[in-house]
């Protein structure tokens, strides 16, 4: 089993600072490749039925790198629409089943993510399977973790892990959002209350290369054993 892969390359990289002013964040390169290509990597292994990436600021060079890649893409215009509004917007090409969805900023290193959530999704009983990562191996990341995982798997809201990025969703709850621009947290929101949002934990580690400091960093890792 397979689901379509939603890469989200929308946003406007501020916190990357020069090294976005004539690219989009996806673009940056890690180790010779830009990120969007360490992730598109890891979505083509699972062979999803479409990978679809939604664009925004400059798209025109995220255009024309991914035209020879068989990736759709959707542009979002006039204004950015955040996650869920963008997942929502981007539903025609992807489907009315599960998603997987995946931020395009961030560097894995271990199995494949994308992977061990197909092994592990139950639709009958999870609304969303993310993807956590121990605070000790996310690295230029700062904090302790966004969600805590109970013994059976369900998530609630706290210290524990490290949202890395890398869900399965369903898209229902999609059409309850009234704001044309909003968060998945939203989505998820509905979802902790009805105890339908699991989570996994990583087996490797994890870069976020949301900032110019993680891409040293993120370089590292690649050169590391697994």
């Amino acid at each position: 089993m397979s689901l379509p892969v939603m890469l989200f390359a929308a946003g406007f990289g501020t916190r990357m600072k020069h090294l976005t002013a004539d690219r989009p964040k996806p673009m940056v390169e890690v180790a010779g490749r830009p990120l969007i290509d360490h992730a598109l990597g890891l979505a083509k292994e699972i062979t999803p039925p479409a990978i679809v990436a939604n664009l925004h600021y400059l798209p025109e060079t995220l255009l024309a790198h991914l035209a020879p890649s068989g990736v759709k893409t959707i542009i979002e215009t006039p204004k950015i629409l955040e996650t869920g509004g963008g997942l929502r917007n981007a539903q025609p090409l992807l489907g009315d089943g599960p998603v997987i969805t995946m931020n395009t900023d961030a560097i894995w290193h271990g199995p494949n993510p994308l992977h061990q959530l197909l092994e592990a999704w139950n639709p009958t009983q999870m609304n969303a399977l993310l993807m956590g990562v121990p605070p000790a191996h996310a690295l230029e990341h700062s904090g302790s973790g966004d969600f805590t995982i109970a013994s059976d798997g369900r998530l609630t809201r706290g210290a524990g892990v490290v949202y890395g990025g890398v869900q399965i969703i369903k898209t229902d709850l999609l059409a309850e959002i009234e704001e044309d621009a909003f968060s998945l947290n939203l989505v998820w929101d509905k979802m902790l209350e009805s105890h339908t949002m699991f989570g996994l934990t990583y087996a490797g580690k994890w870069c976020d290369v949301g900032h110019p400091d993680g891409i040293q960093t993120a370089e590292a890792l690649l050169n590391t054993d697994v």
